[in-house]
């Protein structure tokens, strides 16, 4: 470090993310001197995995391997210009090379790793929702005697406009901005059927960078929120009652869905989901069983369907897909909750869609 310049040597600011035991985002900043071209140059690094629920104290060390890197939209305006900073997704390792508790990226890479020739693209919908700091009331509902109210029912919200019918439009701006600043391929918003309740949409993305990607940008809602005071919640159900959940619904295509598709091979692949619906149900959200009743727009836990244009089954098959006799489309996995796994889940529907070769 003697002959460290700070005029003319480069800095990089690498704030590592990762997932703690119960999928909690946790980050830490490291300063490193060395050039960094891409995520193979950037250094592992360990953290304590006690205080993550995912080692004991007297063997804590948990290893940080960097998989993705994306570009820091916080850190803005460095005082230096020889000063960049980046995000840096990692995933855990215990020091025998094991993933660690809640890290399920090296699942889908087995997954992925002989199913690339039919490059699966995913679309995924995030809805979140905005919650006071108390994480009781959701943002913008009324408070009695401190005790949580409910907003005129349902109906007015869903990608609405005005003072009465919208609540956090300013976090979900910044939200947006910030992924696009990143890196992150989030192609729209929208406002929510509940008040307080927004989406975002993440891909199209390809194989492991669907679920980089959609990490990073949770993380970054983490981030916006703290700085606004507010809570988001992954929960698929929030608020019981006469309101709908918050889901994760995966868009999801191969290449022969978009290039040589068939009604024969679609058929073909509602069979397959149809005999795999558990094994789905199992990695798609915990909590999902109160979301996934057969109101508000979903299809019962139990039972699998598919339909055109059916925001009510499992898998929704868009009309225009239909209408071109299934030459070329796509189709929405809608059973996901909010809170799931986009490793687990875009692994498990290229295992049970494409063929291992």
């Amino acid at each position: 470090m003697a002959n460290f310049n700070p005029i003319k040597d480069d800095v990089f600011l690498l704030q590592y993310v990762w997932l703690a035991g119960d999928q909690s985002l946790r980050s830490k900043t490291r300063t490193y001197y060395q050039r960094i071209n891409d995520v193979s140059d950037i250094p592992k690094w360990n953290y304590d995995g006690s205080s993550c629920g995912q080692a004991p104290g007297e063997d804590s060390e948990i290893i940080l391997v960097p998989c993705a890197l994306f570009r820091d939209p916080f850190r803005k305006n460095l005082p230096f210009s020889h000063i960049q900073s980046f995000l840096v997704l990692c995933k855990s390792k215990t020091v025998d090379g094991k993933p660690a508790l809640g890290c399920n990226r090296e699942y889908a890479e087995v997954i992925f790793k002989n199913r690339m020739h039919e490059e699966p693209w995913y679309g995924i919908e995030q809805e979140y929702t905005l919650f006071e700091k108390d994480s009781v009331t959701p943002l913008g509902w009324p408070k009695h005697n401190g005790k949580l109210g409910f907003p005129a029912p349902q109906g007015p919200y869903y990608c609405a406009a005005g003072t009465n019918n919208i609540i956090g439009r300013e976090i979900v701006e910044e939200h947006y901005m910030a992924c696009l600043e990143a890196g992150i391929r989030v192609s729209g918003i929208n406002a929510e059927v509940m008040l307080g309740q927004w989406e975002y949409q993440v891909g199209p993305c390809e194989g492991l960078s669907a679920g980089d990607e959609l990490w990073m940008s949770r993380y970054i809602m983490e981030r916006i929120c703290e700085k606004h005071d507010v809570v988001v919640s992954w929960d698929p159900k929030p608020i019981q009652g006469d309101w709908n959940g918050a889901g994760c619904h995966t868009n999801f295509s191969t290449k022969t869905m978009r290039e040589n598709g068939s009604e024969e091979y679609v058929m073909r692949l509602m069979e397959k989901f149809k005999e795999n619906h558990m094994d789905h149900i199992s990695v798609y959200g915990e909590g999902n069983e109160r979301r996934l009743t057969g109101a508000h727009e979903t299809s019962p836990i139990t039972e699998f369907s598919f339909g055109v244009a059916d925001r009510g089954c499992s898998i929704r098959i868009p009309r225009d897909f239909h209408d071109c006799n299934y030459k070329s489309g796509y189709i929405e996995d809608r059973r996901p909750a909010s809170n799931m796994d986009p490793y687990l889940v875009t692994a498990k529907i290229a295992e049970t869609c494409i063929d291992n070769m």
